[in-house]
């Protein structure tokens, strides 16, 4: 019983530290700013879920996983450049995946979700959730596999 009690109460208290530590490191203060309402309306359900709360969509299922041609890609939320189409590669991961982003576009937290840190990506306009970057990438050039979210993304073909 005892041993019950103390796997509950760390499992809390885990859990409770990893929420207060995500919340202080995301940023806050975004050039884009409106009311969860504004945000629901403007957004489709998915586009909110992962956008504006976090959520992660299930692997495979963004058109942008097999996206190819010349262009950048856009935060669907608010309409920001975040990655250029020469940046793209195929991480065999389930979610469209970029080896740098635009300089100055992204913004950068650590999340604790999951119990351990990760490096949790903003679009820096609107603080929409993009996904997350890890240093799993292509070594021939960055080395760091940015992790997104199709559905927070759209596609702007170069004319």
């Amino acid at each position: 019983m005892k041993t019950r009690y103390l796997l509950i109460l760390s499992t809390i208290l885990v859990f409770t530290a990893c929420q207060s530590r995500a919340q202080e490191q995301k940023p806050e203060h975004f050039e884009i700013e409106k009311t969860t309402d504004q945000w629901r309306s403007e957004l489709t359900p998915s586009e909110f879920a992962v956008l504006r709360e976090a959520a992660t969509e299930p692997p495979f299922s963004s058109i942008f996983n097999t996206k190819s041609g010349s262009g950048t890609y856009h935060c669907a939320g608010c309409g920001a450049p975040l990655f250029k189409s020469n940046a793209k590669f195929d991480s065999g991961s389930g979610w469209p995946s970029f080896d740098r982003c635009i300089e100055g576009q992204v913004r950068f937290s650590t999340d604790y979700d999951l119990g351990y840190a990760r490096t949790e990506e903003h679009c820096a306009k609107c603080g929409g959730h993009l996904g997350h970057v890890f240093p799993d990438g292509p070594r021939n050039t960055t080395g760091m596999r940015h992790c997104i979210n199709g559905v927070a993304l759209d596609f702007i073909p170069e004319q």
